[in-house]
């Protein structure tokens, strides 16, 4: 038996996530997520841990493997490190296992990550860090229309005469969102538009890694976002050559904290086989 912990340090939020796995078995045992906002990420990261222990009534000396992953190389008790890519694909594939494809929309960018069924990475691709295709543009797009985060994705499903986006870079679609309000568009209509835009460039990724068919399993801080998957259905649904099956699910966000903890089990696992077990955290 093995038990292990993921932490995915992202750029808005700290996921964690604890994880029992006996040979074939694997209990899910407790989770945590912490908005950064000003905080630093690396403190955040000991306190979702602690939450995480606390909640499964776990003492910590009994973890063996803590696996990081995102931007949590530099936690100071962390076990082992993977990369986002890798622990998005294993979390898609404990997620449903049907998923042949990961598609990780985050607060900077979106990455389409084509994957086999044992969750290994076969290839991906992300959007620039510039592009008006993340998470934190659409936050602040909401800020500025006055409203809630929570209330975006059903205030774009209401749309009737959506305005899409074109430009690219961030600053620049801020700017059309401006002048769109100025002429009198609706909240509605300028998320809708956000939306499709997003989704035509999210589509393309995961055409540009050879995902054209299959189950695709969104991701990430925006996997919940309902408004974008709509018009991520839309979008693909106008493509003859696409034949995806858009998918989300309630734990999108914590894929990549279920990945590092599953990846880290088995690393685990693997270790104790050739007797060079890692110390525990």
């Amino acid at each position: 038996m093995t038990i292990a912990a993921g932490i995915d340090v992202g750029t808005g939020a700290v996921k964690a996530a604890l994880f029992r796995v006996e040979k074939n078995e694997t209990q899910w045992l407790s989770r945590a997520t912490l908005r950064i906002r000003q905080r630093d990420p690396i403190e955040l990261a000991r306190v979702a841990y602690d939450q995480i222990l606390a909640d499964a009534k776990m003492p910590e000396r009994e973890v063996d493997y803590v696996a990081t992953t995102g931007e949590g190389e530099g936690v100071p008790f962390h076990t082992g490190h993977f990369y986002s890519m890798t622990t998005h694909a294993r979390g898609a594939i404990y997620l449903d296992p049907e998923s042949r494809a990961a598609l990780d929309i985050g607060a900077l960018h979106g990455r389409a990550i084509s994957i086999d069924e044992r969750g290994k990475v076969l290839s991906y691709k992300m959007t620039s860090q510039c592009a008006s295709g993340s998470g934190q543009f659409l936050e602040n797009i909401a800020r500025y229309l006055g409203i809630a985060q929570d209330e975006v994705g059903a205030l774009s499903r209401q749309a009737d005469s959506p305005e899409v986006v074109s430009s690219v870079c961030a600053v620049l679609a801020e700017t059309d969102v401006i002048n769109m309000v100025s002429r009198g568009i609706t909240g509605s209509n300028i998320l809708k538009g956000i939306h499709l835009s997003m989704a035509g460039r999210l589509s393309k990724l995961l055409k540009a890694v050879g995902v054209i068919q299959g189950a695709v399993m969104l991701t990430g801080g925006l996997a919940l976002d309902k408004g974008l998957v709509a018009a991520l259905e839309e979008d693909v649904a106008k493509m003859k050559d696409m034949k995806i099956s858009v998918r989300s699910h309630s734990d999108s966000i914590y894929a990549g904290a279920i990945g590092a903890a599953l990846w880290g089990a088995y690393r685990f696992e693997k270790l104790a086989v050739l007797g060079n077990l890692p110390n525990a955290a």
